[in-house]
């Protein structure tokens, strides 16, 4: 605001029109970030939407390199100031958050923050997320805070309209996965009856043909011969229908943004940490895509499920004009070699053929009690 009232008008107009334009979750906590920093004129911003285990579902910074964000290391958890104002749910205005008797420390690559402005972001009653700044860009007055309560009162204004935002974004995403589950369950009973009618055929026509084939097997090849053509019918509707299947947010976002929200799914409803990153990954062929996605979930069900890995880190990046998937995690491991003898797969089987089927390839590597990693990687189109 300190270059007059109507710039400073203009910005939180810009601010806003930007926040409504994305329907995305992702999307909009980064534009309310970028906003909020820039509005504000800081150094630092960050949005932080907790979950129900005392830490972050999503973590959001704005003026913190890649490289820096990645040596900071994990999400930070909900203590110190973050606590206070998601469990407080008042704004925080300190002169020096380091001084604060609340204050923990941060990691060794943490930027060192100073003055600090941050405040909850509220939808009704509920405490939806927790939006700061730190190190204003200006003259700080002696032992005082660079951030004014007029910065206050507009950080309140813009994390108004972010809990609006933030909120019709999730209801659009459950909205879409509603649409998605009602559009499978309609493919799963049509694929029911289609296929239900072939195989009761094919189960009548095999009947007859065992009655036949003692007293007439001239009719009884005939009955088999119709036989081989149900089951190729049969075949044929299950392919169709796996088609059909492909996931909806594959055409509509692409493999990186489905990958990244079926994760953040995964890292919520689990106690382990699930973590995604994709770098450079361009669009490649559909059959690509799918199979990268769906050997991603094989991989994360496995890990989730069976393996009580504490972290499941899932990496997708461009390698020459295609990409490779990479799934590690730190859980119980498995010999693949007794896998393969006990006649058990673990899905290591599916996983194969889908990338084979891609133009693809996939290794395993796993040591009982050292964890496992997968690696699918694709030629690109």
């Amino acid at each position: 605001m300190s270059h007059g009232p109507r710039s400073g008008l203009a910005a939180v107009s810009s601010a806003l029109l930007a926040m409504s334009r994305h329907l995305e979750v992702r999307d909009v906590l980064k534009t309310i970030v970028a906003s909020a920093r820039e509005l504000l004129d800081a150094q630092y911003a960050a949005l932080g939407v907790p979950d129900d285990h005392g830490g972050f579902a999503q973590f959001v910074v704005d003026g913190v390199s890649e490289e820096q964000w990645k040596a900071i290391g994990p999400l930070p958890r909900q203590h110190g100031i973050l606590a206070a104002m998601l469990h407080e749910a008042r704004a925080e205005r300190l002169a020096d958050v380091r001084k604060d008797p609340r204050f923990e420390g941060w990691p060794k690559a943490h930027p060192d923050l100073v003055d600090f402005l941050g405040l909850p972001i509220r939808d009704g009653d509920e405490v939806i997320g927790a939006l700061f700044l730190a190190n204003k860009n200006c003259e700080r007055p002696e032992g005082g805070c660079g951030f004014t309560e007029d910065d206050e009162e507009l950080l309140g204004i813009l994390a108004q309209h972010a809990a609006i935002a933030l909120t019709n974004a999730r209801l659009y995403e459950r909205s879409r996965e509603l649409t998605i589950a009602e559009e499978r369950s309609r493919l799963a009973h049509e694929l029911h009856d289609a296929v239900s009618q072939k195989l009761f055929s094919l189960r009548l026509t095999a009947q007859a043909a065992a009655r036949l084939v003692d007293r007439d097997p001239s009719r009884a090849k005939g009955e088999l011969q119709q036989v081989a053509a149900l089951a190729a019918e049969a075949a044929d509707e299950l392919r169709a229908a796996v088609v059909e299947l492909r996931p909806a947010a594959l055409d509509e976002d692409g493999l990186v943004a489905t990958l990244r929200t079926q994760i953040q799914v995964l890292d919520r409803a689990h106690s382990a940490r699930v973590t995604f990153a994709g770098h450079g990954v361009k669009a490649l062929p559909a059959s690509q895509e799918e199979a990268l996605l769906r050997v991603a979930q094989e991989a994360l069900h496995n890990a989730l499920r069976h393996s009580g890995a504490d972290h499941v880190d899932v990496t997708l990046d461009r390698r020459g004009g295609g990409a490779v998937l990479r799934v590690t995690d730190d859980g119980s491991g498995f010999d693949p070699q007794a896998v393969r003898r006990a006649g058990r797969h673990l899905g290591l089987v599916s996983m194969r053929d889908r990338a084979s089927g891609a133009g693809g390839s996939l290794t395993v590597e796993s040591v009982p009690g050292k964890g496992t990693v997968i690696e699918m990687e694709v030629p690109g189109g």
